[in-house]
């Protein structure tokens, strides 16, 4: 039987899900990161069915989302995303030192995943992390900086005005670039990578996705198995469950 814990790790609030006979034991781990204005209970099924596998599954809220959301907060959460990108970073770090050091993880075994934001969010651990083993992106971009100034630029398309001047946000922009893995794939170093994209994507573009998986093909000559993207033609900003079952499938063989 699979079991749904509500479980403060690292002091932020998470839903622990393994099967219950496995539950004191060392585990392969998965961290799975929710999207933007999502939270983490929306990603059960993701968790479920990796749990049936026998992995220790964990889905924690970020920052400003779900149990930690703010009262009152409205669009300007926007203007938060990146604080919030690189706070899921930090945050992972400490979950992951507070399970090893309750014995509950497979050190050689944790993979990472993520939705949109959360997909972001992974591809940032990468530059990072060298324990996460293997990764999972649905509907993510590698490229920070990228990414960031299409976002302003769709806000002022919008007629919003920017809280910082144009000086800051080119400070901000910079300190990105330590987690920009679009501008440093050797970072990759080989580990598995599945990608997931809808064409019809309006949020986070699939084509920039898309070309830097081509980009770091040859890093993946003579392990091509370790290397996937699957384009959903049809789809826009939403994970089919062609991509749910694909994730599963990803981290039975690659974790």
């Amino acid at each position: 039987m699979v079991i749904i814990e509500n479980k403060t790790i690292a002091q932020i609030p998470t839903l622990h899900i393994v099967k219950e006979h496995l539950q004191q034991q060392k585990l392969p781990l998965i961290f799975f990161i929710h999207g933007f204005t999502s939270a983490k209970e929306h990603n059960l099924h993701f968790a479920y069915l990796l749990a049936e596998e026998g992995y220790r599954v964990i889905l924690p809220d970020s920052l400003y989302h779900g149990e930690r959301a703010l009262e009152g907060q409205g669009k300007e959460l926007t203007f938060k995303f990146w604080d919030i990108v690189l706070q899921n970073i930090k945050e992972l770090s400490f979950m992951k030192e507070e399970l090893v050091a309750q014995d509950l993880v497979d050190v050689n075994r944790i993979g990472l995943a993520g939705t949109s934001m959360g997909a972001i969010t992974m591809f940032g651990a990468l530059t990072q992390y060298e324990w996460v083993n293997t990764a999972v992106s649905l509907m993510g971009s590698p490229h920070y900086e990228g990414f960031c100034r299409g976002l302003i630029a769709g806000i002022k398309q919008q007629g919003h005005t920017l809280p910082v001047s144009d000086q800051q946000l080119e400070r901000q922009i910079a300190e990105l670039a330590e987690f920009d893995l679009g501008k440093q794939p050797e970072l990759l170093k080989g580990r598995p990578i599945l990608f997931w994209h809808g064409k019809q994507d309006e949020v986070v573009p699939y084509q920039y996705t898309f070309d830097f998986y081509k980009r770091i093909l040859p890093y993946y000559e003579g392990k091509e198995d370790q290397l996937k993207f699957i384009e959903d033609p049809k789809v826009g900003h939403k994970v089919s469950r062609e991509a749910l079952l694909e994730t599963v499938e990803w981290f039975k063989t690659h974790l």
